[in-house]
This record gives structure tokens, C-alpha cells and sequence, in this order.
């Protein structure tokens, strides 16, 4: 499985800051339900924005513990082979020794 990250650009970002025109006004009820929705519209996208991060940590956590689980396999492997190697070389060469050539 191959990972890439995608840079969102800060203009494409939905979570956009409030400025001060974005204030609610203190004479007036509809803006301050408009600004009360804003909030709460920034909170929904910031917890979705969590969850995925979290789902993402999960995964990556599970990929390390199986590449960690095959790199030790892979070390298993590297010693026996190399524990292998000085006895098949040494038993190689002692029977070329013993044995006669094809010509007598």
C-alpha cells in the first residue's frame, strides 16, 4: 500500500476563519442565530477533520507493526542463513578433497 499526502490550499480549506464583519451585531437576533450556526457549522467540519485523523493515526499505526513484524522475520531469516553459510562452505569444500577425480 502506497501513501501519499494531499496539501489542501489554504483557500480551499472549508474551515474559514471568522472576521470581524462576522460578528453578530447586539441589536440583532437573526445574526446572532446565523453566527450561533457559523459555530457550530466549524465544529461539525473540525470534529469530522478528528475522526479521519484519528482513522489515518490507526492505520499507519498498523502498517508500522506489520513492516516492524517483517523486518524481523527478515533478521530471522539473515541469521539463519548466515549460520548456514560457514557450515555448508566448510562441508563443501572437506568432500571435494575426499573425493577421487573421474579418471582413476
Amino acid at each position: 500500500m502506497r501513501w501519499t499526502r494531499v496539501r489542501q490550499r489554504s483557500d480551499s480549506c472549508p474551515i474559514k476563519p471568522m472576521h470581524n464583519t462576522d460578528t453578530p451585531s447586539t441589536d440583532s437576533t437573526g445574526s446572532s442565530d446565523k453566527i450561533s450556526q457559523i459555530i457550530d457549522q466549524r465544529l461539525t467540519d473540525l470534529e469530522i477533520k478528528a475522526s479521519f485523523s484519528e482513522d489515518l493515526l490507526d492505520e499507519l499505526n498498523q502498517v508500522i507493526v506489520r513492516q516492524q513484524q517483517q523486518i524481523d522475520a527478515l533478521v530471522r531469516q539473515m541469521v539463519d542463513l548466515r549460520q548456514q553459510l560457514p557450515e555448508a562452505g566448510a562441508s563443501a569444500f572437506s568432500r571435494a578433497g575426499d573425493e577421487l577425480p573421474p579418471h582413476y
